[in-house]
């Protein structure tokens, strides 16, 4: 079995982990963990943030971020007996996600969800939602405890 595992730095992507430790088997499943950067939009009057120099420290810098929590993911499932590999991808999450797992062949997504609802649900999106509704395999939405 093929686990693309969605993550961001979150206690959410660390119960997604731990759902993939508790339920799948090491020996028959293989694990990408991805990370998604998703570059806000350019101020007004500039072409790309390529034109601003602080912009391009910025984005590396996260990128690095990303890629370490992508690598310590992949290190922990290593560790657990699981063949896992990472990714850092730029873009849309929600488009990425689905794209990787398309390409890679993924026979299952993990998502953690941050449990957003009303205003900040319209205005930020679900990714989980949107990565669910779009998905040509199955989903699994790892969902928090309510406190």
């Amino acid at each position: 079995m093929k686990i693309l595992l969605a993550i961001d730095d979150s206690k959410f992507s660390e119960a997604a982990t731990n759902a993939i430790l508790t339920f799948a088997k090491p020996k028959e499943t293989e694990v990408r963990a991805i990370h998604v950067v998703e570059p806000p939009a350019p101020p007004i009057g500039a072409q790309d943030w390529g034109q601003i120099p602080i912009y391009v420290e910025i984005l590396k810098e996260e990128r690095a971020r990303a890629n370490d929590v992508v690598r310590r993911t992949a290190e922990t499932l290593r560790a657990a007996g699981f063949n896992a590999s990472f990714t850092v991808a730029d873009g849309s999450p929600k488009t990425e996600i689905l794209q990787e797992a398309s390409n890679w062949r993924a026979d299952l997504i993990v998502v953690g969800s941050h449990g957003r609802r009303g205003l900040d649900k319209f205005l930020l999106g679900s990714v989980s939602e949107a990565v669910a509704r779009h998905a040509r395999c199955s989903v699994l939405i790892v969902r928090l405890p309510a406190n």
